[in-house]
């Protein structure tokens, strides 16, 4: 993750314009409005950057594109949903590809991450952020508060399988300290909750926490990750590596998926647009640096190799820690 450095000027500087296509080239035309789950509350990450890609889409579909929130059971609801509907590329989910390929082993929705035809845009990290007026000059002063009072520590994230909770259950098994997990049905609500001081701590991505940092309203602790992220409008974030050197990190992948056996002409226009629109975003370059995440776009096997270090690691933290009672090993995932 060395490349995290000033990203964000990074990818405002190689941004390129996007590529106009004209929606008649490709072979799948959809005639009626395509709908995108997003299976979180309004206002969090998933949500506000597949608003973004949803205009891209517009724009070389020639066709409306709905992005609809139903949010439950840590993302799995509104998933479910898509994966329910008819394969027919009309129904899309959206989200981390870190909770898509966890929900098999937690039980939540019995679908392998290979069913599934991955459309990746943005990448992003996990910040410890703290309430201002919680005392914590940096992370070294969190981590001594988690030390001295164990299961104490209010920890904010959207829920079990999300990004957030998969940075907090990292630190701890690293570290070996407990803390008290409070769950929330999104990353804005809980990022919100740290703000508001009903919470102490929230592990939430960057993006989600941008604004809030830019504002004064956070106090960004550390980034997860093994380089400082510039985040624009606040400066620099210290990674946590520099607490604590051995800990793993894996960037968290955001997208978009339908059920892989849906026809085989959304996907060809879908790995097209992927190429000539998505991958050259000036909307979502923008959006990325605005947010300390960053442009990363993929799709098919390239998408799923991108994805699977996450994964993995999720599956395996929280079998571990014992929130989840199904053995990763027999869904296929090796240790990491």
């Amino acid at each position: 993750m060395k490349y995290l450095i000033a990203i964000t000027s990074l990818v405002a500087a190689t941004a390129l314009a996007t590529v106009p296509v004209v929606a008649q080239e490709y072979s799948w035309k959809p005639d009626k409005p395509v709908t995108i789950i997003v299976p979180w509350s309004a206002g969090g990450s998933t949500d506000s950057v597949t608003r973004v890609l949803a205009g891209e889409l517009e724009a070389a579909l020639g066709q409306t594109v709905v992005v609809v929130n139903q949010p439950g059971a840590a993302g799995s609801v509104g998933t479910t949903g898509a994966w329910t509907a008819e394969h027919d590329g009309m129904t899309w989910a959206a989200g981390a590809a870190l909770d898509l390929g966890s929900y098999q082993v937690l039980g939540m929705l019995d679908v392998p991450l290979e069913d599934w035809k991955l459309y990746l845009h943005v990448a992003n990290v996990a910040v410890v952020g703290a309430n201002p007026d919680a005392g914590y000059e940096d992370f070294g002063d969190l981590l001594d508060a988690l030390r001295a009072n164990p299961g104490e520590i209010t920890v904010a994230t959207a829920g079990v399988t999300s990004g957030g909770r998969n940075a907090m259950e990292s630190i701890a098994q690293s570290v070996g300290i407990e803390y008290r997990h409070v769950s929330y049905d999104g990353g804005a609500p809980a990022v919100l909750s740290t703000v508001a001081g009903e919470t102490m701590i929230t592990t939430q991505l960057a993006s989600e926490q941008a604004e809030m940092i830019r504002a004064g309203r956070i106090m960004p602790l550390a980034v997860l990750a093994d380089a400082p992220l510039v985040i624009d409008g606040y400066g620099e974030i210290p990674p946590i590596t520099n607490w604590i050197p051995d800990l793993k990190t894996a960037n968290n992948y955001f997208g978009i998926w339908a059920p892989a056996d849906s026809p085989p002409e959304v996907f060809e226009t879908m790995d097209r647009i992927w190429a000539d629109v998505i991958s050259k975003s000036t909307a979502l370059a923008d959006y990325a640096a605005q947010r300390g995440a960053f442009l990363s776009t993929s799709f098919g096997d390239e998408a799923f190799a991108a994805a699977a270090p996450a994964v993995q690691q999720n599956v395996w933290l929280l079998f571990d820690g014992g929130k989840v009672e199904n053995d990763p090993a027999d869904f296929g995932f090796m240790r990491p």
